[in-house]
């Protein structure tokens, strides 16, 4: 049996790591590699709701990558993109632009029970099909020197909400009710539903 292949349309290392894990090869299209796909803003609009924002930004990254895949003539394969956004009572929380913002951040979500979203989206065939994993994680009452010392890391500055839950942050995580993956930034049931959609077959 053939190997199921997708182009990616991230430049996350975790989830290419999580393809790889579903058995599923890949080509990353990304944003910042030679001739790759089209840069997407990122920038939430007024008023869009958690769920909203990264249902429609999954689905912008998987039609620039497609657009990049018909525009360069490469072989025709799905392209599978996902975003992740952390919220906390409705508000979303990106990625900390500076040390003194993953410092707010980490403050506002210790002690507390927050919202991590991820939407996958695959475009194939003219068809673009997206899902979403909701995930209720519980992190612990922080410290400020903990606040501080794991910022220092500089593991918070690239992951939404400031922390990483398969980084050093897993020490602070109490509990996670739904995706673990999903929290990781693919969440590997709904994602192999859509590849599943899109013919793949992936066991």
């Amino acid at each position: 049996m053939t190997r199921p292949f997708v182009y990616l349309a991230s430049k996350s290392p975790r989830r290419r790591e999580l393809l790889t894990q579903a058995g599923v090869a890949h080509e990353v299209l990304a944003p910042d590699a030679a001739g790759g796909a089209a840069e997407v803003d990122e920038t939430p609009h007024p008023g869009e709701t958690p769920t909203s924002y990264v249902q429609r930004v999954a689905q912008e990254k998987a039609a620039a990558g497609r657009d990049h895949v018909a525009m360069q003539s490469l072989p025709p394969h799905p392209v599978l993109a996902a975003d992740t956004t952390v919220a906390v009572e409705g508000r979303i929380l990106g990625k900390p632009e500076s040390t003194a913002a993953a410092r707010d951040m980490l403050r506002d979500l210790s002690g507390r029970t927050h919202q991590v979203y991820t939407a996958v989206a695959v475009a194939w065939n003219g068809r673009m099909d997206v899902a979403l994993s909701e995930s209720n994680v519980r992190m612990r009452k922080l410290s400020d020197a903990e606040i501080a010392h794991y910022v220092g890391t500089g593991e918070p500055l690239d992951k939404a909400g400031g922390y990483g839950v398969q980084g050093r942050a897993a020490i602070f995580i109490e509990r996670i009710e739904g995706s673990y993956s999903g929290v990781m930034g693919l969440p590997l049931f709904e994602t192999a539903i859509l590849l599943s959609g899109a013919g793949l077959v992936l066991l």
